[in-house]
């Protein structure tokens, strides 16, 4: 006769977590040290009882994450653009004002800092190896409930979205992880704890359609924040997305690329419509360069691009042409 099993003693769960909960709380464990809590006051204008114009502050706030030991922290541009004052509540509840380092409404991107010790960064991942189904954790602040953790998987990649400035913007994470006001500008993170986006809108009024930008485009636009306060770039004027190349365009072309930026839109008078480029074009090189996708683009399209003509690779169809294009500086949105 066996002898009987002794039972787990009480309140020990661990038998009776999964696979899924056990990276699920890994994750968290891993990067919720580094999450924290974004709250503004701004300043606007409005009559009360005092008079028609005295300024009156509004305060607002979403979350964001400690990615340097020195107190750098990426966020989204719309939580602290305009900002008079950014305060930081870090996971312990330590309070600290916080400087804005750079915003770039046009990726809805921005860095700010503190200056503390003993931060605890997030370990920054690769967007581009990640893939539709993979599971994913975003950890924010929704309407104030401090370090909020949903869990899902990745729904699509390659989406895009339109900044508040009208830009649109490519190559965006769909997640059904939910996000809520105040989630914006938390880290998405993967199961082994490296974050691989920041979490930045819900579709409305669809449920579990939330969007996040790919943490390849947040390193590049951070440096450049950290650098210059901004990031200066020129532009063609063409919205686009990651496509993958056929294998037999690439043996007949001879291309090192396996993948391309599919035009999906092209602006009217702009460069790339006066290069003629053409809906449906895939754009492989520029300036001699591979581009594998629109973080590719975007990093060859420098503020030194401006007003030069070169020389960008296409494929249209099966055919492979050469075309001058003269980038130009990012056109002032009209308010």
């Amino acid at each position: 006769m066996n002898p009987p099993v002794n039972p787990a003693p009480p309140g020990d769960e661990t038998p009776l977590l999964d696979a899924y909960s056990q990276a699920v709380i890994a994750a968290v464990k891993s990067v919720g040290p580094s999450v924290v809590s974004v709250e503004v006051s701004k300043s606007s204008q409005g009559g009360n009882a005092r008079g028609p114009n005295r300024r009156r502050p509004q305060r607002g706030g979403g979350s964001g994450f400690i990615f340097t030991p020195d107190g750098f922290i990426l966020t989204n541009s719309h939580v602290v653009h305009g900002a008079d004052k950014i305060e930081i509540v870090l996971a312990d509840g330590q309070r600290h004002t916080a400087e804005l380092i750079g915003d770039d409404p046009e990726t809805d991107l921005a860095v700010v800092r503190i200056h503390a010790t003993n931060l605890k960064p997030a370990a920054l991942g690769d967007s581009q190896s990640i893939q539709v189904g993979q599971l994913v954790i975003a950890i924010g602040n929704p309407y104030g409930f401090q370090a909020t953790v949903t869990a899902g998987v990745i729904s699509g990649l390659a989406r895009s979205m339109r900044a508040r400035t009208g830009r649109l913007i490519d190559n965006v994470i769909q997640t059904d992880a939910a996000l809520n006001p105040g989630n914006s500008g938390g880290p998405l993170v993967t199961s082994n704890g490296q974050v691989i986006g920041v979490n930045t809108a819900v579709i409305l009024p669809a449920q579990g359609v939330c969007l996040a930008i790919p943490i390849n485009t947040a390193k590049f636009v951070a440096i450049r924040l950290i650098a210059y306060g901004k990031v200066k770039r020129s532009v063609i004027g063409v919205g686009g997305q990651n496509v993958k190349l056929h294998r037999r365009i690439t043996r007949v072309h001879q291309l090192t690329n396996e993948s391309g930026v599919l035009v999906v839109a092209v602006e009217d008078g702009s460069p790339a419509e006066k290069a003629g480029l053409y809906e449906g074009d895939v754009i492989i090189e520029f300036d001699g360069r591979p581009i594998n996708g629109i973080d590719d683009l975007h990093r060859v399209l420098t503020e030194e691009r401006i007003g030069v003509k070169t020389e960008m690779t296409v494929l249209r169809g099966d055919e492979r042409r050469v075309l001058e294009v003269k980038p130009r500086e990012p056109q002032p949105q009209s308010e």
